[in-house]
């Protein structure tokens, strides 16, 4: 299957793994334990020293919500211009409006500060109200890519939703598919929804390789 594979990556350590494990593209953040923040500088150096492959970095200030105030987004501009300049190769990031959509303006705002880098709406996505309505949104922000799992939990379980986001997507956004992902589904998932594009975390990598190589 031609898969692109990334890995959601918090150190050194585990980037070099996934990259030696067959992970294509790499997603770099810290503490997941709030599903991820922004990494250093410094952090996105080293990583870089170790690995060939792609690195996007997590623009995310703090944890909670994905509702920012206008210090909270200009501290998000300042992070993609500081992680740009330490090599990464695409931005993620995720801003809603506190009605339940997608924060239209000012993701167009950090889309426009990462230029010419590609840009990720994370998995606050899947917090928004109408999903069809923000995937439109999106794309008109000039994103690039989605990462979904069709709705909060187990992307497989929500196969038929993401179905739905990849045919409306066509080729003005890539969905990216994520959230629970693992090797004993993952060739399943792809052929029900469409998807090219997974993500899990670095633990999962190896097991999806194998599974898409098989």
């Amino acid at each position: 299957m031609n898969v692109l594979v990334e890995a959601c990556v918090t150190t050194v350590d585990e980037a070099r793994a996934a990259e030696g494990a067959g992970a294509h593209r790499l997603e770099l953040c810290r503490d997941l334990s709030v599903d991820g923040l922004s990494p250093s500088a410094a952090l996105v150096g080293l990583v870089l020293e170790v690995v060939a492959i792609p690195v996007f970095v997590m623009i995310r200030p703090r944890a909670g919500g994905f509702v920012y105030t206008s210090t909270e987004v200009e501290e998000m501009l300042a992070e993609i211009q500081t992680l740009a300049a330490a090599g990464a190769a695409g931005v993620v990031c995720g801003l809603l409006a506190a009605a339940g959509r997608v924060d239209a303006a000012n993701t167009r705002r950090l889309v426009e500060a990462a230029r010419p880098l590609p840009v990720t709406f994370h998995r606050a996505f899947d917090q928004a109200d109408d999903q069809l309505r923000a995937l439109e949104a999106v794309a008109e922000a000039g994103v690039t890519c989605v990462l979904t799992g069709g709705g909060p939990g187990r992307a497989i379980d929500q196969a038929d939703r993401l179905a739905e986001l990849v045919r409306m997507a066509g080729d003005s956004v890539t969905v990216l598919a994520g959230g629970g992902v693992r090797g004993d589904h993952v060739a399943d998932l792809i052929a029900r929804t469409g998807a090219t594009e997974v993500h899990a975390r670095a633990a999962g990598i190896p097991g999806i390789v194998q599974a898409l190589r098989g």
